[in-house]
């Protein structure tokens, strides 16, 4: 049994190794076998591949020559095109060359010929010029006259004709246009004075307040004059008491001033306690009941006329003018008055009514601090409106309601009418008498300043002026360019209120003795 199992494993022992070997030959065979099999199959793969790159090599040999091929079919199509284009272009410009060359050719015969043709003119010309030279000689000899004295004479003779005719064609027009604006103007300015009843009359430089008795006068004066300096000082006005029966007279050119020391006096003269430190107390007392009537007279005058929308400052110098004179004519007044004119005449002329009573009511605004700055009541009013922002309008009326500037606007030439019709009516203002005759003596010097006056004469107060012209100097029509000259000429160095008439005569006389 033991020997059984011994011979057991001694084959099993030499069986292993045999199979062992006998299966690792078999596998090294089959992996050889399967080697050689990829080798082969390997070989034909790289044999097909090769085949395959060799076709493939050709076919894009074949391909890039196709390619080259076309491509130089296209380049020298291409070529060719350009080669007929560069021709085509070559025949056009050398046909342009050969026209170019036929043009040359024309205008150098035309130059030829125009230079020949301008020979020939200059000939004639100089032909021309001396015939003309001859024919000028021969008419000197024939007239007895030389060229520049024969154009002197036909000058002479056609500024006649032309001075005539221009000065009766002025006279029919003249005529005609004075007759109908005569006409016009009268219905406005009558209507709108009508409609305008003013009835204040020219003020002066005093004011007069009347005392209680004459024993009054004594305590004005006061302790040696204590008193009176006092209200003078405070006042910067003077006062004025002589033989005149219980009335204190008030003098000074500030109308405020004046106004302040009058309200004081009569308030001292009630209260009856007359000394230096009581004065003050009413003086001040009396400043301020003339700024606050100041300030209500100012809005009177806007609420009188219809005006909204001015300035607080505007209105309270409006007010200021309440205590202003100009000819004795107060300033306030007068405004109100050139604003109602300057509504009426807008209204008939179809304008703006509100802002011709505007530009009426401001435009002597300056003369309410032409006492207290530089410069005239015209310059002072136009930077016063600039300053609190006035139209265009109201600033062009205040400029050239005095001529100083040409008015720009309709409503300013009526502030103008306005100003001259308040100023110019009976009872509005005063002249001193040498005012008047400077007026009148400037007058006549004007008119006698002109060439074939023989004397003038200022008559009706300055309203209207004769000129008297020597008969053999100015004819008939000269009259007319000469009445206008004058007019001009006034017009322009003058200032007066309303207008002037110029009348020119001329009056010829023939004397004889019967014998």
């Amino acid at each position: 049994m033991l020997l059984t199992i011994i011979g057991v494993i001694v084959a099993i022992a030499v069986s292993v190794p045999v199979t062992f070997i006998m299966t690792t030959n078999y596998r090294k065979q089959q992996f050889e076998k399967k080697i050689g099999n990829a080798e082969e199959k390997a070989r034909a793969i790289i044999d097909e591949a090769l085949v395959t790159a060799e076709t493939k090599k050709r076919e894009a040999l074949l391909e890039v020559k196709e390619e080259s091929i076309r491509t130089r079919n296209d380049l020298e199509k291409e070529i060719r095109d350009r080669r007929n284009e560069v021709q085509r272009n070559e025949r056009r410009i050398q046909q342009k060359e050969e026209a170019i060359d036929r043009k040359t050719e024309t205008l150098e015969r035309k130059e030829q010929s125009l230079n020949s043709r301008e020979d020939s003119l200059r000939k004639q010309k100089e032909q021309v010029e001396k015939l003309g030279e001859q024919r000028v000689q021969e008419l000197e000899r024939i007239s007895g006259l030389t060229s520049e004295q024969a154009k002197e004479y036909l000058l002479k003779i056609v500024e006649e004709d032309v001075r005539h005719d221009s000065a009766v064609m002025i006279k029919e027009i003249e005529a005609e246009a004075k007759e109908e604006a005569e006409k016009r103007a009268k219905e406005y300015v009558v209507g709108a004075i009508q409609r305008c009843a003013a009835d204040h009359v020219a003020e002066s430089t005093i004011s007069v307040v009347q005392l209680p008795s004459d024993e009054m006068k004594g305590r004005i004066i006061g302790r040696e004059g204590r008193n009176i300096r006092t209200l003078e000082t405070m006042t910067g006005v003077d006062l004025i008491i002589d033989d005149t029966p219980e009335a204190v007279v008030i003098s000074g050119f500030d109308p405020i001033r004046r106004e302040v020391a009058r309200i004081a006096l009569e308030k001292l003269i009630v209260d009856g306690r007359i000394h230096p430190a009581r004065i003050e107390e009413m003086v001040e007392k009396a400043q301020k009941e003339v700024d606050a009537r100041i300030k209500e007279e100012g809005e009177a005058a806007t609420l009188e006329v219809g005006v909204h929308g001015i300035h607080p400052e505007l209105v309270k110098l409006l007010g200021r003018m309440r205590f202003r004179t100009s000819y004795g004519q107060n300033a306030l007044k007068h405004s109100i008055e050139v604003a109602q004119l300057s509504g009426l005449l807008a209204g008939e002329l179809g304008l703006d009514v509100r802002m011709a009573k505007r530009a009426g009511l401001l435009h002597d605004i300056g003369k309410s601090v032409d006492h207290e700055m530089e410069g005239s009541h015209v310059q002072l009013g136009a930077e016063l409106c600039r300053k609190y922002k006035e139209s265009p309008i109201v600033i062009n009326s205040v400029e050239s309601h005095h001529g100083d500037v040409e008015p720009a606007t309709l409503i300013a030439c009526i502030v103008q009418a306005a100003n001259t019709i308040s100023a110019a009516r009976p009872g509005a203002r005063r002249e001193t008498l040498e005012t008047y005759t400077t007026r009148l003596n400037q007058l006549e010097e004007i008119t006698n300043s002109f060439k074939g006056v023989s004397n003038s004469y200022a008559i009706q107060a300055g309203r209207e002026v004769r000129v008297m012209v020597v008969p053999e100097q100015i004819s008939d029509t000269d009259m007319v360019l000469l009445a206008r000259d004058i007019s001009k000429k006034i017009e322009d160095e003058m200032e007066y209120p309303g207008q002037i008439k110029v009348s020119v005569i001329r009056e010829s006389r023939a004397t004889d003795y019967a014998k």
